[in-house]
């Protein structure tokens, strides 16, 4: 009968640290690329509103938004995209790395600064790319619902919500995602 420390068992909860790091990071890589592909997917319906001549839901044309915010929009939503493809593809390049490094490679400490500043390089992307991409939605709110200097309640309301959850998000997000990046060579 195995004993409850028995690998075999699966009742061994402590795993060998290296084998943690490698989990960590995967885990940390594949969440970002999958986090990026719903926020690019986001740019492209913000892009699809960038029309010029349109008219607010306020109905008075004074509160309609003029091309300067479409093309705000546009270029918000272009360095968005641009920051999540860079995000997701330093994370796919680190995922291979570290899938086909062995135990001695993790320990080596040009590899253990190489992936922490890969790591975060890819987690900065990504808050960039999300602050980019809110800032395009702060210009879609005043392209459909009313400017912001006209005094639309609705478009300060949204605009308000917007920022907070953004913040609130990006507030949980960083600190735990740094977590995981120095969290994944405390032990090696």
């Amino acid at each position: 009968m195995p004993s409850p420390g028995d690998p075999e068992t699966g009742a061994d909860k402590s795993k060998e640290p290296i084998n943690n790091v490698k989990e960590i990071h995967q885990k940390a890589l594949d969440d970002l690329v999958n986090v990026n592909s719903l926020f690019t997917l986001a740019v492209f319906v913000g892009l699809s509103l960038a029309r010029q001549g349109e008219r607010s839901l306020e109905n008075r044309t004074e509160c309609d938004a003029g091309p300067e915010h479409a093309k705000r929009l546009v270029v918000n939503e272009v360095a968005s995209f641009a920051c999540f493809l860079l995000s997701s593809l330093v994370a796919k390049a680190l995922k291979i790395h570290v899938t086909i490094w062995e135990k001695k490679d993790f320990k080596r400490r040009r590899n253990q600064i190489v992936s922490r500043s890969l790591l975060s390089l890819s987690v900065w992307a990504s808050v960039f790319g999300c602050i980019f991409l809110t800032i395009s939605m702060v210009d879609v709110i005043q392209i459909k619902v009313g400017k912001l200097a006209c005094g639309s309640v609705y478009a300060w309301r949204a605009t308000g919500a917007l920022i907070a959850i953004v913040l609130l998000a990006l507030s949980i997000y960083v600190p735990f995602m740094m977590n995981a990046i120095f969290t994944s060579v405390k032990f090696v």
